[in-house]
């Protein structure tokens, strides 16, 4: 492999590191309502586990509630039972075909926990990020030892590895500062 190869592959790695740091951000709970809070759940559909996406509709009704609007009648009773058993502490109240989850404000202590949560993700996101840093910094000096490049060579892409981290490192930061004030809005 040569230095561009790794540089862009080391680069890729860190941009999905990112949107997955993101993703597990977006599933955390603020206190206001959003579709996307339910997309991890899933529910039994003619016995296969089906995303809830896939057999309902989610919408917005308010700030700090949900509806589900199931497309089957005869499911609306396990979409309301797993939404019940998810990990989110939420109590969906059925209606016929659509099921209404009303989002309980959240109390000081619950969101200084949330907050931690945060932060431990954040760190977690930064060391995923931190050992693609040093894999690629390992295929430099392979590369060094095999005499395909120069030291010079290795320490210049060294240099770039680094900022692309840090700059990563920098944008985890900041997504967590953001998750931490929304979290912290009342």
């Amino acid at each position: 492999m040569s230095i561009e190869q790794i540089q862009k592959t080391t680069e890729e790695k860190m941009k999905k590191s990112l949107e997955s740091f993101q993703a597990t951000l977006s599933k955390i709970r603020t206190g206001r309502a959003h579709a996307g809070l339910l997309d991890h759940i899933e529910v039994e559909y003619y016995g296969a586990m089906t995303p809830l996406s896939q057999v309902a509709s989610v919408n917005l009704l308010d700030a700090r509630t949900l509806s589900v609007q199931v497309w089957e009648k005869n499911i609306a009773q396990v979409v309301e039972k797993a939404i019940r058993d998810s990990d989110l502490g939420l109590n969906p109240q059925a209606m016929g075909e659509s099921i209404r989850v009303p989002m309980p404000a959240l109390t000081e202590e619950r969101r200084r926990e949330l907050t931690k949560v945060v932060r431990s993700e954040g760190e977690d996101a930064k060391v995923a990020i931190r050992n693609l840093r040093r894999d690629a910094n390992e295929s430099f000096k392979k590369l060094v030892k095999d005499k395909e490049i120069s030291e010079d060579q290795e320490r210049r892409a060294q240099d770039l590895i680094q900022k692309l981290t840090d700059q990563s490192v920098t944008e985890v930061d900041k997504l967590v500062s953001q998750k931490e004030a929304e979290i912290m809005k009342v």
